[in-house]
């Protein structure tokens, strides 16, 4: 039995391939870059080797791959799909009968195994990634930077040195009019150098500077042999040549692993529930004591716990409960006291106050560590999880999209692709934040934007599938025409094929019946309505519906014209709109009460009674457009 793909499945495959590894490396490219301009200041004038900085990017890279991928999924699914309904190949295979979803399936499959390989990457191998690359930079961090002694200013990248030279010679490397403050064993003892010139080389194995001075002064500060008088003795000393060798290590020295291996960056699932464990362990035992002793303290010489033994001589703690025959008067302790024994008491008291305050406190940091690290355990798990889900969510949002907007290349896809990412970003963003800060649990924050994005992708891959028009203009704007009370705007093409002629003469009758019916509405109401009439009667909801029908099958009959003057005529016809407005209660004793409520009444009314004078106005339009059509059907018929 051999195993074969459909053509199908093939071809899908073959267009989202290149495409998701070209976007993966281009996005992973464009954080990497992210990542240099964020450490630049560590890395430059380091004078790090080649091998070291490829080194440390190849583990960067790694560490960012899963902020690249959820984006290199989404632009790729999105230029895919947007190819496809570009080139009009997503309408070819839905008119074979291959429905979206069905075309979706090899790249859905694909995405399955991308998404498991993407857990098993941020178990296995981000961990491993990340604490190099954080072992690495540390170490790059703590190098030395290269030895590079500017001219006028004081150079003090030297430990325990500072440096002046007031120029140099470029070509042999001589310094001339040197400065030295040596600071080494303290700025107590520190001592100063003079020098008409000087060079400075470094030793073989890069540990020490060795600087040879011509021609200067050396002062020394001897407080170490100074008696207890006020002026401090010094040393001067005059020199022809001298060398001096100063300490520093230009060597890159790197770090041991095992530091940040114990990290939760370096760790796995397995290892970070093993550290929740064991965390929560100490802090539910710490805890327990910390209670205890808070529950044993006594006040006033009397516990809040005593130990009775049981018959068979087992000890219990049972709640201390003492029958005070009076209230204890604590200021009676200062009755008959001076002054000075007072404040003696007061103070005592205060600083036991103190000292209590400050050991709570000590156990509430002590707590608080340990809360902090399961936390930050928790927030690393979880996110061995979130990226392969985030993966599956992002090609749900964007295969649905390119399929709608139908737009290929790197143009709107990208711009889609980036803000949908940003508001990903953010929202991870925040969740992690109010996470780390407690303020959340912890799955909450880490999987809020994975609950706020999922609907969308279940939304545009419903109207994807029904091939809604999420991106219909017209469909928006009546919407906020509705929202805001605005009129719709009617919107009627030339259609290029015909299959009922229009016939003039049911033309004319059928607008003549819409003339007829649109006059017998308007003498239905007054142009101007009363308080009580607008209550008790309102509009004829029944004849505006069936107003609204008739217009609605003249303009069907109608657009069938080949006149483009009847055709745009016809834009100019009012939808007509049901409001609740025009008739707000069906029965009378409802209007009767509403009438007695006087300030929502008259409040209704007078939006209400605007909104029947704008109806008015549609219907007049009507008439109007209606007669100006019998006039150019008119025209075209004597014409013929």
């Amino acid at each position: 039995m051999t195993f074969r793909i459909k053509t199908l499945y093939k071809f899908m495959l073959s267009s989202f391939v290149p495409l998701f590894a070209m976007t993966f490396f281009i996005c992973l490219f464009i954080v990497l870059m992210q990542f240099l301009w964020r450490y630049i200041d560590d890395l430059v004038g380091k004078g790090l080797s080649v091998d070291v900085v490829a080194e440390l990017f190849f583990y960067a890279a790694l560490s960012l791959v899963p902020m690249a991928l959820p984006l290199a999924i989404l632009l790729a699914s999105l230029m895919t799909f947007g190819n496809l309904g570009e080139r009009f190949e997503l309408t070819a295979m839905k008119a074979s009968g291959v429905s979206l979803i069905k075309s979706m399936r090899p790249l859905t499959a694909l995405l399955i195994l991308i998404a498991i390989g993407a857990f098993f990457f941020q178990n296995n191998v981000l961990p491993v990634a990340q604490t190099k690359m954080f072992t690495l930079l540390f170490s790059v961090k703590q190098k030395s930077p290269e030895l590079e002694i500017p001219e006028g200013v004081f150079y003090d990248q030297i430990p325990g040195y500072n440096l002046f030279v007031q120029s140099k010679n470029r070509d042999n490397g001589t310094l001339y009019d040197l400065m030295i403050y040596d600071y080494s064993k303290g700025f107590e003892n520190a001592g100063v150098i003079l020098a008409d010139s000087g060079t400075l080389a470094m030793t073989e194995d890069k540990t020490h500077l060795v600087l040879n001075l011509y021609n200067g002064e050396s002062f020394d500060n001897l407080k170490e042999a100074a008696t207890a008088t006020a002026n401090v003795p010094y040393r001067r000393e005059s020199f022809l040549d001298k060398r001096i060798y100063l300490k520093f290590d230009a060597n890159f020295n790197r770090m041991e692993e095992d530091g940040m291996r114990n990290q939760y960056v370096g760790k796995n699932i397995a290892e970070l529930k093993q550290t929740i464990d064991s965390v929560n362990l100490r802090v539910d035992s710490v805890g327990s004591s910390y209670a205890r002793l808070v529950a044993d303290r006594q006040y006033l010489n009397v516990g809040n716990y005593k130990v009775i033994l049981d018959n068979e001589g087992k000890k219990h703690r049972v709640p201390n409960v003492v029958d005070m025959k009076s209230p204890v008067n604590v200021d009676s302790v200062f009755r008959g006291k001076s002054s000075a024994d007072k404040l003696n008491y007061l103070d005592k008291a205060l600083n036991q106050l103190r000292r209590q305050k400050q050991d709570y406190e000590f156990k509430g940091l002590t707590l608080a560590d340990d809360r902090k690290t399961i936390i930050r355990h928790g927030i690393e798990m979880h996110k061995k999880f979130t990226l392969s889900i985030a993966c599956l969510v992002f090609f749900f949002i964007g295969a649905p999209l390119g399929a709608i907007i139908r737009k290929g290349g790197l143009g709107m896809p990208l711009v889609i692709s980036v803000l949908l990412f940003i508001v990903y970003y953010i929202i991870d963003n925040t969740g992690n934040k109010m996470a780390r800060d407690a303020r959340i649990e912890v799955w909450e924050g880490m999987w809020m934007s994975t609950a706020i994005l999922l609907p969308l992708g279940i939304f545009v891959t419903y109207k994807a599938v029904n091939d809604s028009a999420v991106f219909n203009k017209d469909a928006y704007l009546n919407f906020f025409r509705k929202l805001t009370g605005r009129n719709q705007v009617r919107h009627v093409e030339m259609k290029e094929v015909i299959i009922e002629e229009v016939v003039d003469s049911e033309a004319l009758a059928k607008l003549a019946n819409l003339d007829k019916e649109a006059g017998s509405f308007l003498d239905s109401f007054p142009a101007r309505i009363g308080y009580f009439e607008y209550w008790q009667k309102g509009c004829d909801i029944e004849q505006l519906h069936s107003l609204a029908k008739t217009e609605e099958l003249t303009v069907d009959y109608l657009s069938n014209s080949r006149d483009k003057l009847v055709i745009n005529k016809l834009m100019d016809l009012p939808i007509l709109r049901s409001l609740w407005l025009y008739r707000p209660v069906p029965k009378k004793w409802i209007g009767c009460i509403a009438i007695a409520v006087f300030p929502i009444g008259l409040t209704c009314y007078l939006i209400g009674a605007k909104a029947l004078r704008s109806l008015r106005k549609e219907v007049e339009t009507i008439i109007k457009v209606d007669k100006e059509l019998t006039t150019l059907i008119n025209r075209n018929k004597n014409t013929i």
